[in-house]
């Protein structure tokens, strides 16, 4: 069996996912004009509030979302234990859309019973309620011509938690298509998912990102290999500082390619942790999400040490993120 990755950057890319969404929420929807205004330098700390009045370090749907493909690898992990031979009769996409009906419908900690979430994208929407009627994986997602960044942003534990690139390919496309199945989508994951699997084994920024330019070529889907050379080619300080002008045209309204870039560029740039994340979401608009999708890959680089304690401390899932990696990492060792 192929050894389990390094604990540390598998809890930092965790982990990363939930500080960026944490620290992006306050300003979700928020323009890069008055985010300058308002903090010259960038947030610095997690505060909550936003657009949802969030708690501070509360998880918003990409958090909440990662932690439903979390719990799907753990329950494969459990099936495995309980003395299947065969892993691939678990049908992790399956489960992680169960996952994420609870989500939906209220079965979720620190929320009602049977209430909503009070921030869902429509492609999610509308992806896992075809999923509750059909209970088929295969058979839902939003369409072509829906390409939010709602599966980019929670997709990580596949990187994670699958050894293998086949597999990492086929589960982070499956799983991507349970809400988002446009290819755009589906090969985002799973090039995203490579990059942070070559990280964690070692890999520097560049050798990742070659890698994850090599996925998308072999998937032969030239819009995700533009979007990943866009992203190399940009320089977080400098939007951050003078605002997303003709480099982002959509001013990171969502768009899945768009948050794709932003995610390899912040992985470029060698600042650290903190001054890298801080600027992301000085960018403004989809704040959250776009700090979830760069936090993924500035923890698998820098491991959970670079994320400043002050920041740890005020995540809602962080004693359970941590829990559920070292408790899969020591049962895929046995």
């Amino acid at each position: 069996m192929t050894a389990p990755p390094p604990l540390s950057p598998t809890l930092g890319a965790l982990l990363g996912v939930h500080t960026g969404d944490s620290l992006g929420a306050t300003l979700e929807f928020t323009t890069h004009s008055r985010i300058k205004s308002t903090y010259p330098t960038g947030l610095r700390d997690i505060i909550g509030g936003g657009a949802f009045s969030w708690p501070p370090g509360h998880a918003t749907d990409d958090t909440d979302l990662t932690r439903a493909v979390l719990l799907a690898y753990r329950d494969r992990e459990e099936f495995r234990k309980a003395g299947s031979s065969q892993a691939e009769e678990f049908d992790v996409a399956k489960c992680a859309a169960e996952c994420s009906l609870k989500w939906l419908e209220g079965d979720w900690p620190e929320r009602k019973k049977g209430s909503r979430p009070i921030d869902i994208g429509g492609a999610t929407l509308t992806g896992l309620s075809k999923y509750a009627r059909s209970r088929d994986p295969k058979n839902c997602g939003a369409g072509p011509g829906s390409a939010g960044n709602g599966s980019l942003m929670r997709c990580i534990p596949t990187a994670l938690f699958t050894r293998g690139r086949e597999g990492r390919i086929k589960e982070s496309m499956a799983i991507s298509a349970v809400t988002h199945n446009d290819a755009r989508c589906t090969v985002s994951c799973a090039v995203y998912n490579e990059i942070v699997a070559s990280l964690v084994s070692g890999a520097t920024p560049k050798g990742a990102v070659d890698v994850g330019l090599e996925v998308a070529t072999s998937l032969d889907c030239p819009s995700v290999e533009a979007a990943i050379s866009r992203g190399e080619s940009l320089s977080i300080s400098k939007i951050a500082e003078e605002g997303p002008g003709e480099e982002l045209p959509d001013r990171t309204s969502g768009y899945v390619l768009q948050s794709l870039s932003v995610a390899i560029a912040a992985l470029l740039d060698p600042r650290s942790f903190e001054d890298v994340l801080v600027d992301v979401v000085r960018i403004g608009g989809d704040t959250d999400t776009n700090g979830a999708i760069a936090g993924g890959l500035l923890g698998a680089r820098d491991g959970i040490e670079a994320i400043p304690p002050r920041w740890l401390e005020k995540l809602q899932f962080r004693g359970e993120f941590e829990e559920l990696a070292r408790s899969i990492l020591q049962s895929q060792a046995n």
